[in-house]
């Protein structure tokens, strides 16, 4: 797998290039966000440090995400929850704050990697009444209206799509979605609910079973 790790200090992205090479990686480094944008299309992973000095790093998120679909990981030094909420959002597959040990990262590497690939072999489209869910090129239509989301909404709708009779948990969402189970507020997956209810035209295209969950609906 090719990794691309984007960090501000020249030195930084070395030593950790270097351990990621150890453990069966391929890294290349880069130094600013200009290059990450531009080095992101021929890489499997990013992992990329919030403070880059020319470019922010959720401005660089939102561009990478308007034509690329590469996995992201943001590393960043703040570990405050508003910050990471903010960043999975924005469209970040997963948020480490340091210090981090190589261990910890390269199972959340392996479990982003493993994660998209999944989405990626299973089934190409789903159908679900008059919405259509591509899983290959990430494309969802409603009534022939093509609908932007981000990389989590997408996530958050395939999921919840994959099996019309079943009730995800918020549980289930946050490990399959976000894999996190605790250390994120359950108020993300609302904000993203609300977020596609709102995109997709209908608030009864996700149904909330109080005190269970969720799962796919249909708009009345």
């Amino acid at each position: 797998m090719n990794l691309l790790v984007a960090e501000s200090d020249a030195a930084h992205p070395e030593i950790l290039a270097d351990d990621l090479r150890r453990h069966g990686f391929f890294v290349d480094t880069v130094h600013t966000g200009s290059a990450a944008i531009e080095g992101c299309r021929t890489a499997d992973l990013l992992l990329l440090e919030l403070g880059l000095p020319d470019i922010d790093g959720l401005e660089i998120c939102r561009r990478i995400r308007t034509d690329c679909d590469v996995p992201i990981i943001a590393m960043n030094n703040r570990s405050d929850e508003p910050d990471r909420v903010l960043g999975l959002q924005m469209g970040f597959d997963d948020y480490v704050t340091r210090p981090f040990g190589i261990q910890e990262l390269v199972a959340r590497i392996t479990a982003v990697l493993r994660r998209t690939k999944q989405t990626g072999v299973t089934r190409r489209r789903i159908t679900h009444g008059s919405m259509v869910i591509d899983l290959r090129t990430r494309e969802v239509e409603v009534r022939g209206r093509s609908v932007h989301l981000t990389r989590k909404e997408f996530d958050l709708l395939a999921l919840l799509a994959s099996d019309s009779e079943t009730v995800f948990t918020r549980k289930q969402i946050m490990s399959r979605v976000w894999n996190d189970e605790s250390s994120l507020s359950s108020r993300t997956i609302d904000t993203h609910v609300g977020s596609l209810r709102s995109k997709l035209g209908s608030t009864t295209w996700i149904t909330t079973l109080r005190g269970v969950g969720f799962r796919i609906g249909q708009p009345q």
